[in-house]
């Protein structure tokens, strides 16, 4: 895969995603069980995503909601009880033990909220950013610039002999992010990247995201239960007991989202629009402030008016 040219400036004025592009990710009534003693817990339950080419996407989601398992799946960690899951043309239903093994070296790169579960403590920074890629059978002058490019990527030109004893926890967060795309992957995953440092690491950290998507084409998944991603990403997914519920998709630059106290704020039909997922069964998750304020419970009568349909009640 030949490195593209790095841009002059990042240009986040239109979405990176090339909308006519085949999906890079395509989910189709995805299911997973994990069997407990004697009981089966559902932790998806026909999960629907598609997510395009150089697409930077947050999930979101409560504790127990399925997003953790999502992340698994897609990563190749762990495997689904039913249902369809293509990442990058790889059937991951179906493919081999030594499949899944090639999937995680060459396609899928991980960034992980623990920095001991990313890096190597007695290795400096740019020997851990090497050290996948020797795995994967790559060794040489050439792979070695590579490592030295993209810890200059991350701000980390004048670090890359320190050990991890010598770096921030925002700089060996870095060094991980660095360690995903070791392997040149089209997709990135990062679990909880900003749950350890502070708000301003936090946001450096994802304007790197939107600068290596735009240089390099990745495809980045960014799976938190923090809601304030939302304004940080292309698009958010939420999930739901195990279902996509809802999508909040960005309208406006980044530049022009505003920041209070070092946050971004959503202004919902300004700078974000929401959608609620239909999913392939017809199945949809009403938000659950409309069914409290409307007092849903239970069985409630479907019906056309027009051209909508509307959700009532029984009396």
């Amino acid at each position: 895969m030949k490195t593209l040219p790095r841009p002059e400036t990042a240009d986040t004025e239109t979405p990176a995603p090339r909308a006519n592009a085949e999906p890079v990710i395509v989910c189709e009534n995805l299911v997973k069980i994990y069997k407990v003693a004697d009981l089966e817990v559902v932790a998806l339950q026909g999960l629907d995503l598609i997510v395009r080419p150089g697409e930077l996407l947050g999930i979101v989601g409560n504790s127990g909601s399925g997003k953790s398992t999502l992340l698994n799946i897609l990563g190749g960690l762990d495997r689904p009880s039913a249902g369809r899951v293509s990442v990058a043309g790889r059937d991951l239903l179906k493919m081999s033990e030594w499949g899944l093994v090639k999937y995680k070296r060459e396609v899928v790169g991980f960034v992980w909220q623990q920095t001991s579960r990313n890096l190597i403590p007695y290795l400096t920074a740019l020997g851990n950013v090497e050290l996948p890629m020797m795995i994967a059978g790559h060794s040489g002058r050439r792979w070695t610039e590579w490592a030295k490019e993209l810890l200059d990527a991350v701000g980390l030109c004048d670090r890359m002999k320190h050990k991890l004893s010598a770096l921030s926890g925002g700089e060996q967060q870095r060094v991980a992010i660095a360690i995903g795309l070791a392997n040149r992957p089209p997709l990135l995953l990062a679990d909880e990247p900003t749950g350890s440092v502070d708000t301003r690491t936090g946001n450096l950290i994802f304007e790197m995201f939107h600068r290596l998507r735009d240089t390099y084409g990745t495809t980045i998944i960014v799976v938190t239960h923090d809601i304030s991603v939302m304004a940080k990403v292309d698009r958010t997914v939420a999930i739901r007991d195990g279902k996509t519920s809802s999508e909040l998709v960005r309208r406006v630059a980044m530049s022009d989202v505003q920041q209070v106290d070092g946050r971004s704020q959503v202004v919902l039909g300004e700078t974000h629009e929401e959608f609620t997922v239909l999913d392939s069964a017809g199945r949809l998750q009403i938000p659950r402030d409309y069914v409290e304020r409307l007092g849903l419970k239970g069985r409630v009568v479907v019906e056309m008016d027009g051209d909508q349909i509307v959700v009532r009640p029984v009396k």
